[in-house]
């Protein structure tokens, strides 16, 4: 067990993240700490270069060693105000460290910061934070478990009824491509923007996706039914792990079951990639999707998620399923795809 950091001896800062030499620090330290694919540096910098929000943070020193670290983006919305987020775009963040003195330290540290850039609240998406924080535990889940051994034990590992989802379509004569060509990302974008838009959701920029695929280790497998892309999902790999993050399906997926050939076969070849665990990501407590990953064989572990208001601040509401935003969400269903996709990137960019 390592001793605890005498506070009086520990150093924060705002590092510069233009500095290669500071990047592959934090990265090492993210390394080294088994922190998660949205501590790392790289993330906060793809995020800025496809959304134009700020990649920032707080490192922990002592005596000129590493100890803490605390991964920010300075996000900003026309609708939802700003804020700093750990991490932006992401569904884990909050301090790295392995003293909670050294984590409290962090967050008070990104209070400061928070008022310097003029954000009014501070979002943690996992991690410790202070006492007098907004904690909730109840709102959102992750789902993770481990891969089987070859593709009919995963198809085994799958219960039942989802199995027979899989069966079905597999038996609808389904291609399954993989790759990170300019026609993989064009045809995984026109499904994802279809497929939010029919949630009542503002589809995040392009240039978002590019700057990730660019970035860091992922591709995009999609699904497609007599040479016409039905399903595609957009997916990262990261310590020994997939994590299919942004992913969707047209109306006709659902008829052809191609959602549900579409996981099945990235957790195949996620585990000819190397992999060991698959990573279904985080799900709206109660919501549509937490019930198909459940479906799916995985146990929901809630997630804690933190936050700070400025005093005499509001505090952010971004919830979408939120009564404020009800009729908004509504509204965007009925627009005209072409609609949605021109403007829905100018508001997602700032939901964070």
């Amino acid at each position: 067990m390592n001793a605890p950091v005498a506070l009086s001896a520990l150093s924060l800062r705002e590092p510069d993240l233009r500095q290669p030499d500071e990047v592959a620090r934090i990265e090492a330290f993210v390394r080294s700490s088994e922190g998660s694919l949205f501590h790392r540096p790289a993330w906060l910098l793809a995020v800025e270069r496809g959304t134009g929000n700020r990649a920032c943070g707080v490192v922990a020193e002592k005596g000129g060693a590493l100890v803490g670290w605390l991964p920010l983006s300075v996000v900003h919305s026309p609708v939802f105000g700003r804020m700093l987020a750990s991490s932006g775009f992401a569904v884990e963040g909050g301090p790295l460290a392995n003293d909670e003195a050294v984590a409290e330290a962090l967050c008070r540290a990104a209070e400061e910061l928070a008022l310097r850039y003029c954000c009014p609240t501070v979002e943690l998406r996992g991690g410790t934070a202070p006492a007098d924080w907004d904690l909730r535990t109840d709102s959102h889940c992750g789902f993770v478990c481990d891969l089987a051994a070859d593709d009919e034990a995963q198809l085994t590992a799958i219960p039942r009824k989802q199995r027979a989802e899989v069966r079905k379509g597999l038996k609808n004569e389904l291609q399954v491509s993989v790759g990170t060509s300019e026609q993989d990302r064009s045809a995984h974008y026109a499904i994802y923007a279809e497929s939010v838009r029919n949630l009542g959701t503002p589809v995040f920029p392009r240039t978002l996706f590019e700057a990730a695929l660019d970035s860091l280790d992922g591709d995009i497998l999609t699904v497609s039914h007599e040479g016409r892309p039905v399903a595609s999902v957009l997916s990262f790999y990261h310590d020994g792990a997939v994590l299919p993050y942004w992913g969707g399906g047209t109306w006709d997926a659902r008829r052809l079951r191609a959602n549900d050939v579409m996981y099945y076969a990235l957790m195949n070849h996620a585990r000819e990639r190397g992999c060991a665990r698959f990573d279904f990501g985080r799900s709206k407590t109660g919501s549509g999707a937490y019930s198909f990953k459940k479906n799916w064989g995985f146990e929901p572990q809630p997630l804690s998620y933190a936050s700070w208001t400025a005093p005499g601040a509001d505090k952010r509401d971004a919830d979408p399923t939120s009564s404020k935003h009800a009729a908004r969400i509504a509204a965007w269903q009925k627009l005209p795809l072409a609609i949605a996709n021109r403007i829905g990137p100018l508001i997602a960019r700032g939901l964070g």
